[in-house]
């Protein structure tokens, strides 16, 4: 199944990035670059959505983009990932 939550992406002073999923509580996510940010970024969503399925936690509702508030160095881009549903799921 696939989910695309929102991401915001921060650029630092030293030309890494940090950012976090807002709609994901406590999902955050870093890398020395931009395309090393966006595979943790991918990563993290993944860890965090497998595990509130295992724990058969409801996941948040996906926020509109509109609605959320940057500052003036952040920027989001929509992360999606692809979770393997298991037991329990195809019945």
């Amino acid at each position: 199944m696939m989910f695309t939550y929102p991401a915001v992406f921060r650029k630092l002073e030293n030309g890494s990035y940090e950012g976090y999923f807002p709609d994901l509580d406590g999902c955050v996510f870093g890398g020395a670059d931009l395309d090393e940010a966006i595979n943790s970024a991918i990563e993290e969503e993944r860890a965090w959505i497998t595990v509130e399925l295992e724990e058969e936690q409801v996941l948040p509702f996906i926020s509109d983009r509109e609605d959320i508030v940057l500052a003036e160095n952040e920027h989001l881009r929509d992360i999606a990932v692809i979770v393997r549903l298991m037991d329990g799921f195809d019945e």
